[in-house]
């Protein structure tokens, strides 16, 4: 089945998504914004907690808007789109860094769904201030649905010491994983995803094990960068040492960079605001009761 955008609605595309060069020991993906308010909208939706849904707006490449939006569901986005340094109550935002890792796995997640297509089932971005951990699950299915074919783990960073956290946390994560250490988590989550696909309880927790084949699976280290850093030499810089995950193949190693055209940090408080606003024209819709 094509991947291809349906003819007149290329616009709609949030991201152009690109594989790129990186060194002989993994290939690279490059992501840059397309429409940044239909991706700043698919955002606020995700944060409305309808990510199934920002995935049929993906497929169909509709207008972005949510499935509904009472009012509570808006603030309770609004709230996760903002920074608040110091916790207080009522909540009113979380740390910069906490607001601005939910924003790119967010980003990540549509990079994926953009580029691989509704057939590959995605773990959901961490809507939960609490959730850690497994940054990003996907899983490929033979035609059948018969058999897993590939599984992609995401480790997602928004950071402004991109080559100091691939080092030191992204490819201690990615081996951790490769040695099949927290495998219940995989296996647990997998269940989940095969069985949104479709599958039942027993054939989804077989097929699960699948997760725990390295020959089947790849890893993902997503960072956002700005334009600076946009060059071959850069990005074998910044994932040098990624053959620590060792056995595989180059391609089973993934170094992605979504490009922003100013500083990280300001580019996402920007980026923030506009989500928000969007927001603020769902609530200004809703009637009053």
């Amino acid at each position: 089945m094509s991947n291809e955008p349906k003819k007149g609605h290329e616009a709609l595309l949030p991201l152009v998504t690109e594989a790129v060069p990186v060194d002989e020991h993994c290939i690279g993906d490059r992501w840059e914004t397309q429409n940044i308010d239909q991706l700043a909208k698919l955002v606020a939706i995700i944060a409305m907690g309808q990510a199934s849904y920002a995935a049929h707006i993906l497929t169909e490449l509709f207008p972005a808007s949510p499935a509904f939006s009472p009012a509570d569901l808006i603030k309770e986005a609004s709230v996760r789109l903002s920074v608040q340094e110091k916790k207080a109550t009522p909540r009113a935002g979380y740390p910069r860094w906490q607001r601005d890792g939910f924003i790119f796995e967010a980003i990540s997640w549509i990079a994926a769904r953009q580029s691989h297509g509704k057939d590959v089932l995605l773990k959901d971005p961490h809507i939960s201030s609490t959730s850690q951990g497994l940054d990003g699950l996907m899983i490929e299915l033979s035609p059948d649905h018969a058999a897993v074919v590939a599984t992609t783990i995401f480790e997602d960073k928004c950071t402004d010491e991109p080559r100091d956290t691939f080092l030191y946390k992204v490819i201690p994560a990615f081996l951790e994983r490769h040695q099949n250490r927290r495998s219940a988590e995989l296996v647990a989550t997998a269940s989940v995803l095969l069985r949104t696909g479709g599958l039942d309880d027993a054939t989804s927790t077989k097929l699960a094990a699948a997760v725990m084949e390295r020959k089947l699976r790849r890893y993902r280290a997503a960072f956002a960068v700005t334009a600076a850093h946009d060059s071959e030499a850069q990005r074998k810089e910044l994932f040098d040492g990624y053959e620590k995950v060792a056995g595989i193949k180059p391609e089973q190693r993934i170094g992605a960079c979504f490009i922003v055209p100013a500083e990280v940090r300001d580019w996402f408080d920007s980026f923030a605001v506009k989500a928000n606003e969007y927001l603020d024209s769902l609530a200004e819709e809703v009637p009053d009761v």
